[in-house]
């Protein structure tokens, strides 16, 4: 009999230079349901993988002096780089995708280019407001105080030639499938969906860009690159080997059961990419759910924000189940959540080291002194211990009730039910006085081996969030491999010959707050510390300057209207600059070597225009453009001083 299919994704996600335990949020949650149904018997198809294309990225990669395709490599397989963070935090995904793999680029040319054929995409002019952190274009009534209304940041007057997807042929088939159908989950999520987005009117969407380079080409006119969200939507369609041959599991797995997002892209994927799975004549996925964030002092964590918190730090001095287990545990997975360092120890005490880990502790060190870890058949029993049995039962549909939900507290919160409920047992049975008496040697063989049993079941319902800890409880038992699967969670002291417990150290040692609040603070500092670049700066002169002299240099904006490589140089560039005079300036400067010429054109630069004229190569340079230069790792490094494109050309900068 085949195995049931069962298709997960997280987001694809955007390569950031400063990863932090909010973004391994969705990647733990996805992680514990692929874990859950793999323990259920499926045969799982669990994506992840990273978003790589955009302004953003080009403009990040050339402020760091690389090409994109660097940038993107060193933070996704660098050291602390996505795929190490995935594999501290335990993540078991089959498949990793990014959107510059060969695969995927002429997938996403062969989609764009058949949404074109059938008439849903055709060319225009974009005009109107893009906030380029989010990579988002948005109407002026869809701008909340002027900003955009995800980040809350400044957007940009946009301007330019694109192609658009016919999106709004699609509005009232999309409004039906969140009205009438469970497609998007938590429920509230519809009512934003519609009511901010399709009822005000589903605008067609820009889906090429023509004023950067770094994305997908679009093969058939040369100068457009895909918009990034049908680039990055399309992955979990090409991952599976849509019209790419590097993979054979579309039919396989497609539709997905389940696509986790967080709250702030759910409009992508509840809105456009059904849309554009409609305009494929594809399938649409089962289910969308958008989760809530992890926040930090009541805002999202952002490196902006300063505000992030370091999943290295917190796995090395609590470690990773700890993590898993107070992500998933603490905050419904619906809603946001206000992460705190003194919550994490508090829950890390409470729920892990008194409960789970002091159970599991008191439960084998009487075993090993009671029965030398080997508990033989037989045992008498009580209704206390039916009691047991029926809770433990219980307490396993419950958390099956609340994984196929999707919410991961809930569930925990079922496991802890018997794992509270056996302390409690422990404590009505008193092991230690009826170890005192040779003829309650039967009494007490029976609650050693109900308080084992009761903490197996908990270890196969703890497994997906802490697979782990789960791990190492079922060794410290002594249960086989056939007495950790998913059929083997039901309370059963029948079955002989599992018990052969061995003590050691608690699972989870008891956290001092002060001090470990002390010492977060003390590695924060140091991480900070040694994430600053290895940098060499000048000396500053000792030669004192006049103000009247410095007063004599005239300070100007001047816009790069043209600039170009000089010829049989390596260094110098000429720039043509409009300086606000009404006759273009023409300046050399000899950075060639960090920047490309087409990069700078329209950028807005500074300017020392009072300097007399001098030759270089043959061509007279009229000033000098000002530049910061450092020395990083033994190479030297120059930046142009950039300013807002809002100043006009010969501005006097005083």
């Amino acid at each position: 009999m085949d195995k049931e299919k069962f298709y997960i994704t997280t987001p694809i996600y955007y390569p950031s230079d400063k990863l932090h335990i909010g973004h391994a949020y969705c990647t733990v949650a996805t992680d514990a349901m692929a874990r859950y149904k793999r323990l259920r018997g499926c045969d799982v198809m669990f994506l992840t993988g990273t978003d790589e294309h955009g302004m953003k990225i080009e403009d990040k990669a050339r402020e760091a002096g690389v090409t994109p395709q660097q940038y993107v490599d060193n933070i996704v397989t660098g050291p602390r780089g996505v795929l190490d963070l995935w594999k501290l935090m335990n993540i078991s995904n089959d498949r990793f995708i990014r959107t510059t793999d060969d695969y995927h680029v002429k997938a996403i040319q062969r989609i764009f280019k058949k949404m074109h054929d059938n008439g849903d995409i055709y060319k225009g002019t974009y005009k109107g407001k893009y906030c380029k952190p989010c990579e988002s274009f948005w109407t002026e009534s869809q701008l909340v105080d002027g900003k955009c209304p995800d980040c809350g940041r400044d957007v940009v007057d946009a301007e330019e030639e694109a192609y658009f997807f016919r999106l709004s042929k699609y509005a009232d088939r999309v409004q039906r499938l969140l009205e009438d159908t469970d497609f998007l989950e938590p429920r509230s999520r519809v009512n934003e969906m519609v009511n901010n987005f399709i009822k005000p009117g589903l605008e067609d969407l820009c889906v090429s860009r023509t004023s950067f380079t770094w994305g997908v080409p679009v093969d058939f006119d040369p100068g457009h690159v895909v918009y990034v969200w049908v680039d990055a939507l399309s992955n979990y369609i090409t991952a599976l080997g849509y019209l790419n041959d590097q993979y054979h599991d579309y039919e396989k797995y497609w539709p997905a059961d389940v696509h986790f997002v967080g709250k702030e892209i759910v409009r992508f994927h509840s809105i456009i990419w059904p849309a554009m799975l409609m305009s494929l004549g594809e399938p649409l996925p089962k289910k969308v759910y958008g989760h809530g964030w992890l926040n930090f002092g009541g805002e999202k964590m952002s490196k902006s924000r300063g505000n992030v918190v370091d999943p290295y730090i917190l796995a090395e001095m609590f470690g990773v189940d700890a993590l898993r287990f107070f992500m998933l545990r603490t905050f419904p997975f619906g809603s946001d959540g206000n992460f705190t360092n003194e919550l994490l120890i508090q829950t890390i005490n409470t729920d892990l080291a008194n409960d789970l880990g002091n159970l599991v502790s008191r439960t084998t060190a009487m075993a090993e002194k009671y029965f030398g870890g080997d508990l033989p058949a037989g045992g008498e029993l009580t209704e206390a211990d039916r009691e047991l049995k029926v809770l433990a039962d219980e307490v396993t549909a419950g958390y099956e009730r609340q994984m196929e939900a999707f919410q991961f507290s809930n569930a925990l919160a079922e496991a802890w039910r018997l794992i509270s409920r056996a302390n409690k047992y422990i404590d009505e049975n008193a092991p230690w006085v009826l170890a005192r008496d040779e003829a309650q040697k039967p009494r007490l063989l029976s609650v050693m081996k109900n308080l084992c049993e009761a903490i197996r079941v908990s270890a196969i319902l703890i497994a997906p969030v802490m697979p782990d800890t789960a791990a190492a409880i079922f060794q410290r038992l002594g249960v086989p491999a056939e007495g950790q699967t998913w059929d083997a969670a039901r309370y059963d002291l029948e079955t002989e010959g599992w018990w052969k417990t061995a003590a050691g150290e608690p699972l989870f040692p008891r956290i001092d707050m002060d001090k470990a609040l002390a010492q977060l603070e003390q590695a924060k500092a140091e991480a900070a510390k040694a994430a600053l670049p290895d940098l060499e700066i000048e000396p500053f002169t000792e030669d004192k300057v006049d103000f009247d002299t410095f007063c004599k240099s005239d300070f100007r904006a001047v816009k790069v209207k043209d600039c170009q490589p000089v010829k049989k140089s390596d260094k110098l560039l000429r720039f043509t600059l409009d300086d606000g005079s009404g006759a273009d300036r023409q300046i050399l400067s000899g950075i060639a070597k960090w920047y490309k010429p087409e990069e700078l054109v329209g950028k807005t630069l500074v300017a020392i225009v009072n300097l007399p004229p001098r030759k270089m190569m043959g061509l007279e340079s009229n000033g000098m453009l000002i530049s910061a230069v450092h020395t990083e790792k033994g190479e030297e490094m120059l930046h142009l001083i950039m300013v807002d494109d809002a100043i006009p050309a010969g501005a006097k900068l005083c």
